[in-house]
């Protein structure tokens, strides 16, 4: 409230108490002076047969210029056809006389009105009327000194109703306060368990906002917002609509009212999702009258379409007749005619003036009879000091019960227990929906009379209903049939492995390494249906527990596959990279050795993982969503995640670590990428599955990191990246064997040849080509060594056999011989008319160039087609076979043979060879004895 209000009222509450206690303290003295003036005298209707007049103060507002003065225009013609309804009723002794003092609802001139009516007056048994709250208040404060009851038919203000400080006081209609229980049993009528209030800063509205508020709390209803307003109330009210509240009580007056739904039309708080409830006693067609904002009236009605108001009912609808023998619609007929009569407005309170009137006339009647069963003296001999009279009165006041035109009439603690009208704003009118009897505490709702703007009640707040973001059934199930075909791709590959593992080309491939590749293949491929599940598939509990057993699956997988397929490829390179030459044997127990440190450091990891920091559910909540049927409720999506407090640092660990493996895969597959058996080098293969898993992995990772709130579209590119990696892997390194199998079981281990050649520089600028053997990798091909070594054996001693031939021919021309030694290889070459030792024509190839040209090479044990051929045998010491021979066997005849033709001094031979020993039986060094190809 603004202070200038305060101030007005500290000002007018002071002048009011100071003639209070001026009255109270010289009433009875003045009560004893004689009468020298009256108030205004009604019409004594008549009187009964033994001439009893009562007198009746009636203190009301009747100068046309007064405020509030219509309504006690309005009731006078009731008032007075009570009386006269009573006169005819015939069943009083006394005829009442009403004598109306004019408050001009001015509480100077109340008080002066009420102290007229004391001193001037005549002995007045009971005081009728009191409209202006303020006026009001101060004289029913006062009664009790007076020992006078009050009784009102129009102050509505809840103040009134403390009987600690009004004890004397009653009145026929229900006070602003009464509306509130009928409010509440409205709201429990559809279950509206959460309101706001929106109330203009006025004492009478704040005590009704206070006295609902107690009765909410009784109700178990939530206030979920209390706004109060003094002159704009746009901001109160987006407020409002800010906090999400949807049922709105408001208690303002209609000078106000038109700004609130002015507001309530341009924030959109009109229609199918809000109900206001607002006072019911507004004037008719108020919002023409009381429109003093920017909206026209069109925008007012479509804003207030719908609205619920609440007020007492003027009079009874049932066609019941009451004490006074006429229903409501027949005293209503009357009343209408004689205020017509009269030129008057009606007033709504006429009802309850005319109740009034029979509650005195019956509490007077009934006070009589106490009087005269107790023998004491008439009811005119009392005064305003007896105050015994005073507390029969009250006591019988409160025992009124009967029916009137507005109801039955009772009271509870002074209050009107009576009934409350509910109307909905329909069409541009307020239509009658429903009425509650406060007595029965009963709502009564007319059938099919309550209109809302939707197809249902409104709710009491925005109905949010969870919804899991989850992983569509047909895609996972179409996703899970495709791993399960994976699955029994892999598991056909375990069994062509196992079935055969004692084939050579899959005993040299590490059969025990390949179960290991498949093994973590089957593992990737199992965590997918791990990664589709969620909560609409599992429990909370459950899910919490899938997120630990999912990752380690995974990572397991991974490094079990890969893990072996790069220590298979660390087997090859350390083998065809030992440059001493010694005899290196590698067994698949290493091997597994390997795989298991691998998996160990996984296990560390991963325990710690569990043990530090373990994965939980936690829940991702997005923004409100509109229902996508036009429901009136809002979607929430939530997304389930198994994270951690540290999530992104033990993602970069296990990150590190894969990279790092595959790193080093990645460098084995290079350095043995010259190496060209396929039943023991995979490095062309590894690197292509290394190529397509390090790029799918980078992908998939981004996009499902950008794709975290979709799980459709983040299932899918997880799953596709592991079913792409590990078919991708296991179809790399089994296919070809597969193939191999099925088209020619031998060729991978007979006629593969195998060269290294490393080219050095040397002091003397010659280029030497090294040729270096390779011992047996591991003990299954020690067959098939022994028998390439024998064939070479058979192959020398022809070989020595020829050179032996060429040796004894060049021994018979002498004469060459000093030219050889001057000229050594270059004079030679010159002889024999070779340009150049490594240039052949179409010769017999050097065995150590492991046989690549397109001439198919000779199978084991088979016989030389030039030797069986029935044509003529050329000669071996012509020039071309010379050349050939040489080129094959230059380090030999370098070292052994070149001292016999005089080339080389015999000392530079090795001294365990003596120069007369015959070429047959001279040894080749141990360096250059055995020449193997293939492996």
């Amino acid at each position: 409230m603004a202070p200038s209000q305060w101030k007005c009222r500290s000002k007018m509450f002071a002048v009011s108490g100071c003639m209070l206690l001026f009255v109270l303290g010289y009433g009875p003295v003045f009560a004893s002076v004689p009468r020298e003036r009256t108030g205004h005298s009604g019409h004594n209707a008549g009187y009964t047969s033994d001439g009893k007049q009562l007198p009746i103060m009636v203190l009301m507002p009747m100068n046309e210029t007064a405020p509030m003065s219509n309504i006690g225009q309005g009731i006078h013609p009731a008032v007075l056809l009570a009386i006269q309804h009573i006169n005819e009723s015939k069943l009083y002794s006394f005829s009442l006389i009403p004598e109306i003092y004019d408050t001009e609802c001015d509480n100077a001139k109340g008080l002066k009105a009420f102290f007229d009516a004391i001193y001037y007056g005549p002995k007045h048994l009971m005081i009728f009327g009191g409209v202006c709250p303020s006026v009001t208040s101060i004289i029913a404060e006062s009664l009790e000194g007076w020992n006078l009851v009050q009784l009102s038919f129009a102050a509505t203000t809840p103040v009134l109703a403390d009987k600690k400080k009004y004890p004397n006081f009653f009145r026929t209609v229900p006070s602003d306060n009464a509306v509130n229980p009928a409010v509440i049993k409205f709201l429990k009528k559809y279950e509206w368990s959460r309101v706001g209030t929106l109330t203009q800063d006025v004492q009478r509205f704040s005590e009704v906002r206070n006295d609902l508020t107690s009765k909410l709390e009784k109700a178990d209803i939530r206030i979920a917002d209390t706004e109060s307003f003094s002159n704009d109330p746009c901001t109160n009210v987006k407020k409002l609509k800010d906090n999400d509240v949807r049922i709105i009580i408001g208690q303002f007056d209609e000078n106000l009212a038109a700004k609130v739904f002015c507001c309530v039309y341009n924030l959109n708080m009109y229609g199918s999702k809000y109900q206001w409830v607002i006072p019911g006693w507004y004037q008719g067609n108020w919002w023409e009258q009381a429109n003093s904002t920017n909206c026209t009236t069109k925008k007012l009605l479509m804003a207030m379409e719908g609205y619920i108001s609440v007020d007492f009912e003027p009079l009874s609808t049932k066609q019941t007749r009451g004490v006074s023998g006429r229903t409501p619609q027949e005293y209503e007929a009357e009343y209408n005619r004689r205020r017509l009569q009269k030129g008057l407005e009606s007033s709504k309170f006429h009802g309850f003036a005319y109740d009034g009137i029979w509650v005195i006339a019956k509490t007077l009647t009934r006070v009589m009879a106490i009087l005269r069963q107790k023998g004491h003296k008439k009811i005119q001999d009392y005064d305003y000091t007896n105050k015994e009279l005073g507390e029969i009165v009250l006591d019988v006041m409160n025992g009124t019960n009967f029916l009137g035109v507005t109801g039955q009439v009772m009271f509870r603690n002074g209050e009107r227990m009576g009934t409350i009208r509910f109307n909905q704003f329909q069409e541009g009118q307020e239509v009658k929906v429903g009425e509650y009897n406060a007595i029965a505490d009963v709502l009564e709702l007319m059938n099919n009379t309550i209109r809302f703007q939707g197809v249902e009640p409104p709710k009491d707040r925005t109905i949010v209903q969870n919804q899991r973001r989850n992983i569509n059934l047909p895609l996972y199930s179409i996703l899970s049939a495709v791993t399960i075909l994976g699955m029994f791709m892999a598991g056909a590959f375990l069994f062509f492995n196992i079935k055969n593992r004692n084939h050579k080309l899959i005993k040299m491939s590490s059969p025990y390494m390949n179960n290991l590749i498949i093994l973590g293949g089957m593992l990737s491929y199992a965590s997918i249906f791990l990664f589709g599940l969620d909560g609409s598939f599992v429990s909370d509990k459950v899910f919490e527990t899938l997120c630990t057993v999912r990752t380690w699956i995974l990572t397991v997988g991974y490094t079990t596959a890969f893990g072996a397929m790069f220590a298979k490829t660390w087997r090859v390179h350390a083998i065809f990279k030992n440059v001493k030459m010694k005899k290196k044997i590698i067994k698949d127990q290493k091997l597994m050795i390997i795989v298991g440190g691998m998996l160990l450091i996984d296990l560390c990891i991963l325990i710690c993982w569990q043990i530090v920091d373990p994965l939980k559910r936690t829940v991702e909540e997005y923004n409100l969503e509109a229902d996508p049927q036009g429901r009136d409720i809002a979607i929430r999506p939530f997304l389930e995640h198994c994270e951690n407090a540290n999530m992104t640092i033990w993602l970069g660990i296990v990150y590190a670590y894969k990279g790092l493996l595959m790193l080093f895969g990645c460098f084995l597959a290079w350095e043995t990428r010259n190496v060209s058996i396929p039943a023991l080098n995979d490095s062309k293969y590894i690197g292509m599955s290394v190529y397509n898993v390090g790029i799918m992995c980078i992908i998939g990772a981004a996009v499902s990191f950008l794709t975290r709130d979709q799980p459709n579209v983040q299932f899918c590119i997880v799953a596709l990246v592991i079913i792409f990696c590990s078919t991708i892997t296991l179809c790399l390194v089994f296919m070809p064997k597969l193939i191999t199998m099925r088209t020619n079981p031998d060729a991978a281990t007979q006629n593969r040849r195998l060269q290294f050649t490393q080219n050095q520089k040397k002091e003397d600028s010659k280029t030497s080509t090294s040729v270096t053997s390779v011992n047996q990798a591991n003990t299954s091909r020690l067959e098939g060594l022994q028998t390439d070594n024998h064939r070479l054996r058979m192959r020398i001693t022809e070989l020595d056999k020829d050179l032996e031939e060429v040796t004894m021919q060049l021994q018979d021309t002498p004469e060459k011989t000093p030219y050889i030694k001057q000229n050594h290889y270059q004079d030679l070459n010159n002889i024999l008319g070779i340009h150049n030792f490594t240039d052949g024509k179409d010769g017999d190839k050097s065995i150590l160039k492991n046989n690549h040209e397109q001439k198919p090479p000779a199978q084991w044990g088979s016989v030389d087609p030039s030797r069986t051929s029935t044509e003529p045998i050329e000669d071996i010491n012509s020039p071309e076979h010379i050349q050939r021979r040489l080129s094959l066997q230059l380090p030999i005849l370098h070292h052994a043979y070149l001292p016999s033709i005089g080339g080389v001094d015999a000392s530079c031979s090795s001294p365990s060879v003596s120069p007369s020993v015959s070429p047959r039986h001279r040894h080749v060094q141990p360096s250059f004895r055995v020449m193997v190809s293939g492996l």
